[in-house]
């Protein structure tokens, strides 16, 4: 099996790896959501972090949900009241948006998935006092996470967990400007696969792929400059349709990205010196803010500027999954900053799957048009 075939598979398939990972190793698995969870801390103790994106069903859900609630949480809850998830032994609810707080209510009281914690995260996080609170906010998590898996979590757990972290995230990077600089190497869409499986692996087995992946590209042939015109993705959308393909058979390449299951999931590296916990704390504070934290009013539109102009890209593309409300409350001062900056912008909101791909299809086309013209 390649390696692309390797990071599609698990990406795919997440629950049938996690099974199977637990039945071979005997390893406990944490399920998660947000990018904000310390997925260090879950590691440290001996457990595999995994990321909980649902696979689509609401059927079950509905008793428990208004129909406005986003497909990743009535994705998530159908999973659960279905016993998909029955593998995890413990499940994580960083605070949030509104639906997945709520969302934590109503798993603690109908799902049995292990032991279940809140962090209780700051959504302030440019203030001195703020600093303080995540670290010590960090320090109850560790143990809850001691408590639920019935562990102890040294510091040296916990150095050589962030030292791990720090190399995914460094490969990671190091693809990514690969294929900003050569997107023929490597497609948007397996790309996005690679970030989705690095959520969910075995840590140690994903920094061997990563790395081998990573020095294979090195041996690449250059293809020069790509013929789609470059763009950037923005937006909310967790477990994506595969509007990659469509972007690309629009006469688009996707150069950049702004997702938490991209760019910002594995932005910003822990220091190791010092209190490690308070390290840990600082990447989570000042690493690239989602819409449900506040860092600074022009911050997040400052980011998506930035990544434009590194990328090389010619607008943006805003992609919403519908009923995400923090991301609708940016997108006006966002496009904004973009036009005071000349750069095209477009939005198209979804669910997990496409409503319409030759709806979608004719947008792109019309707005990658726009950018040739």
């Amino acid at each position: 099996m390649n390696k692309l075939s390797l990071f599609h598979e698990i990406a795919e398939n997440p629950y049938d790896y996690a099974k199977k990972v637990k039945k071979e190793s005997g390893k406990k698995i944490v399920g998660y959501f947000c990018s904000y969870t310390p997925e260090e801390i879950i590691d440290a103790a001996g457990a595999l972090p995994f990321r909980i994106f649902g696979r689509g069903g609401d059927s079950l859900a509905d008793a428990h949900l208004q129909a406005y609630s986003c497909s990743l949480v009535r994705g998530a809850l159908h999973d659960a009241l279905s016993g998909d998830l029955d593998f995890l032994d413990g499940v994580v609810f960083p605070h949030t948006c509104d639906s997945i707080q709520r969302l934590s209510d109503i798993w603690r009281i109908n799902v049995k998935t292990g032991f279940h914690i809140d962090a209780v995260l700051p959504v302030k996080l440019d203030t001195k006092s703020s600093g303080e609170y995540m670290a010590d906010v960090l320090r109850k998590f560790l143990r809850d996470i001691e408590n639920g898996l019935g562990v102890v979590i040294s510091e040296d757990d916990l150095k050589s967990s962030v030292m791990k972290y720090n190399r995914i995230r460094s490969c990671l990077w190091k693809i990514y400007r690969t294929r900003r600089e050569n997107p023929a190497l490597i497609g948007s869409g397996d790309l996005h696969a690679i970030v989705r499986a690095s959520m969910v692996m075995d840590r140690d087995h994903l920094l061997e792929e990563l790395t081998a992946f990573d020095g294979s590209l090195h041996g690449g042939k250059a293809a020069g400059k790509p013929a789609g015109k470059r763009v950037m993705l923005a937006g909310g959308v967790c477990s994506l349709p595969d509007i990659f393909s469509i972007i690309e058979d629009s006469g688009g390449t996707v150069v950049g990205d702004d997702f938490c299951t991209g760019s910002r999931y594995f932005e910003g590296e822990i220091g190791i010196n010092g209190d490690i916990m308070e390290s840990i704390a600082k990447r989570y504070r000042e690493r690239i803010n989602c819409p449900a934290k506040h860092s600074g009013l022009l911050t997040r539109g400052e980011y998506i500027i930035k990544i434009v102009r590194e990328s090389g890209a010619k607008g943006v593309i805003f992609l919403f999954l519908k009923f995400c409300d923090p991301h609708s409350f940016d997108y006006p001062y966002l496009k904004a900053m973009l036009n005071r900056e000349g750069i095209p912008s477009m939005l198209f909101e979804m669910e997990e799957q496409l409503p319409s791909e030759g709806q979608f299809k004719t947008r792109c086309e019309a707005f990658l048009e726009m950018l040739q013209a």
